[in-house]
């Protein structure tokens, strides 16, 4: 019996924000734009592997598992699992000592074929986020999300001095080019694992 499809799948445009006043670990959620929660995400402390779950909901069924290949390390590659199915849906691979300047990943498919990347929105901006201690209230940071050389998502960092939250714009994956279900991991590893700024 097929299970029916998380919602957070059928949003193309929701807010992703990292929940605060936690003392160990880390909590993430998806909310539509009128606020109601769509997906919710914990990350484990003291884990030398990443071990992300992602949720149908608060409280709902896991939906999707998202694993590194190896202990903390800049070049650590995240195996995406849809645990509906059991399926290996792609591959989110940080690109090493470069993200350390602007934060940067490739997007692999199920073969382990780059398909596209993930990156910051410009050198000069995530230079001087990492330079000057003000600098990201200033200049929020932007995520372009490309495939196949077409950009087909957007995140942009909200100014908040106390919830790291960013909107997420999918609508100009028209053509279907990114597995939902990659779309959603990619969102969460860039709130869990990149910079937490702002």
């Amino acid at each position: 019996m097929s299970q029916a499809s998380p919602e957070i799948y059928q949003h193309d445009q929701f807010v992703a924000r990292r929940q605060v006043f936690r003392l160990f670990g880390a909590g993430f959620t998806l909310m539509s734009p009128d606020g109601r929660i769509l997906a919710a995400s914990e990350q484990k402390a003291f884990k030398l592997k990443e071990d992300i779950r992602v949720n149908d909901g608060p409280g709902g069924p896991e939906i999707l598992r998202i694993a590194a290949d190896r202990i903390i390390d800049f070049s650590a590659a995240y195996k995406v699992i849809d645990t509906q199915t059991d399926e290996h849906i792609g591959t989110l691979r940080r690109k090493g000592w470069s993200s350390l300047f602007r934060d940067s990943w490739e997007i692999l498919d199920a073969d382990g074929v780059v398909r596209g990347k993930v990156s910051e929105d410009s050198p000069w901006k995530a230079a001087i986020r990492r330079t000057i201690e003000l600098a990201a209230l200033l200049l929020p940071q932007t995520f372009h999300i490309e495939v196949d050389g077409v950009i087909v998502g957007t995140m942009k960092q909200n100014f908040n001095i106390f919830v790291n939250k960013f909107e997420v714009d999918l609508t100009h994956d028209t053509d279907d080019l990114l597995p939902r279900p990659l779309a959603i991991a990619t969102v969460i590893l860039l709130l869990a694992i990149e910079r937490r700024q702002g």
